[in-house]
């Protein structure tokens, strides 16, 4: 699976924050898929409770690309990279690795084995107050299988989700919507802002699968809003 984030990236010095100037458009494929994670997908719910984007300048919109104003890395984002995720209702219990940009692709860098996900260490991290969490895995391999993320499709509103960092502190989610999107359809300034309530959302590929071009047509996102305390 790759996930796209057409844009550029400037080169960075070893220890030193990242500028990332990017036009997202966000696209999620198996490299060699072994079926349609869902010939018949689970009916959408729920709304995403986030701030409204502002309106993408015209050129942008007309590309279908949603632009990113700031891409600048968070201060101690490395030190604030989640560890784990917990699914139970999927009895998944998954190492989390920090990814940003491949350099040579332009690609969201998900980790390679399908039993990892990857934390987006562009956007919030494990402690943010405010904005989306990013974790993106893959639906299945040919080669290793089931992924992380495959059943992600099949989670309700009510199920709970756990982010662990390493501390070894947990930050408890609760689930409130799931859509499925066509590929070049999905709203990535919802899915990738900075602002509005903090909440986890988990991006994978699913619905029909193209034997051809060995890629899912759509894009499955679960969003999990934050339980309070206590």
């Amino acid at each position: 699976m790759s996930v796209f984030l057409r844009g550029t990236t400037s080169r960075r010095s070893p220890g030193r924050g990242a500028l990332l100037s990017l036009v997202l458009g966000v696209t999620l494929a198996v490299t060699a898929g072994v079926a349609a994670c869902q010939a018949q997908p689970e009916e959408d719910f729920g709304t995403p409770a986030v701030s409204p984007p502002p309106s993408p300048p015209a050129s942008a919109a007309a590309a279908g690309r949603v632009p990113i104003a700031d891409g600048t890395l968070p201060a101690a984002s490395g030190a604030d990279a989640p560890v784990r995720l917990r699914l139970p209702a999927l009895d998944l219990d998954a190492a989390v690795d920090a990814v940003g940009i491949e350099p040579s692709t332009g690609d969201f860098a998900v980790p390679p084995s399908v039993d990892r996900v990857g934390w987006y260490r562009y956007g919030p991290g494990f402690s943010a107050e405010a904005g989306s969490i990013v974790i993106a895995g893959h639906v299945d391999s040919a080669a290793e299988g089931e992924g992380a993320f495959f059943r992600l499709g099949s989670l309700d509103a009510g199920d709970r989700v756990t982010l662990a960092g390493a501390d070894g502190r947990e930050r408890q989610f609760e689930v409130v919507a799931r859509k499925r999107y066509e590929k070049t359809a999905i709203p990535l300034q919802k899915y990738f802002a900075r602002d509005g309530a903090v909440r986890l959302t988990l991006i994978t590929c699913g619905g029909p699968f193209d034997p051809r071009t060995r890629h899912y047509r759509d894009n499955v996102v679960v969003t999990a809003n934050l339980r309070p305390e206590g």
